[in-house]
């Protein structure tokens, strides 16, 4: 007998069912509400890879952004520090370039890879350069400094790519 949702032995239904329906579920087995939400989590990372890409090279060439895209989906994170949430993971090096664009009375500008491979080579070594050898020590999080580690990686394999142009 069970009274106000509590059963028998005092444990709350839902928490009992919610257990049953865990064990009753096939290893290995992924439901298709699983799989599109997967889908649609892909989906949206790649819509935030590209805005962040748009961030710093609104002029960049066709095959800068391949090679950014390319990127981003191999590491899983772009170099502007945007989750595929829209949420900042942390202020990422190309942010602090655009940023200085910014301080120095750079209203219009904010294209931090240029219009050629070249120049986009050149910008995401500073930003690589800036954050392997930091200013100031700051302490960080667990969290910002596995973001940091995760853009190094995309700076890197973003450089592979555009190298290979």
């Amino acid at each position: 007998m069970g009274i106000s949702g509590i059963g028998t032995a005092g444990y709350p239904l839902t928490g009992y069912t919610a257990r049953k329906m865990k064990r009753s579920v096939e290893p290995g087995t992924v439901g298709f509400m699983e799989t599109v939400e997967e889908k649609a989590a892909q989906g949206r990372a790649a819509n935030q890879d590209e805005k962040a890409f748009e961030m710093v090279g609104p002029n960049a060439p066709q095959e800068v952004k391949d090679a950014w895209m390319d990127a981003a989906k191999e590491v899983n994170a772009n170099g502007m520090g945007i989750r595929g949430n829209g949420m900042m993971s942390h202020i990422s090096q190309m942010m602090v370039q655009r940023l200085n664009k910014q301080l120095k009375g750079e209203t219009e500008n904010f294209d931090i890879l240029g219009s050629t491979v070249e120049s986009a080579i050149q910008a995401t070594k500073q930003a690589l350069y800036d954050l392997e050898h930091p200013v100031v020590y700051t302490p960080r999080s667990i969290e910002v400094q596995q973001a940091r580690i995760k853009e190094g990686e995309f700076y890197r394999a973003f450089l592979e790519r555009l190298e290979q142009l």
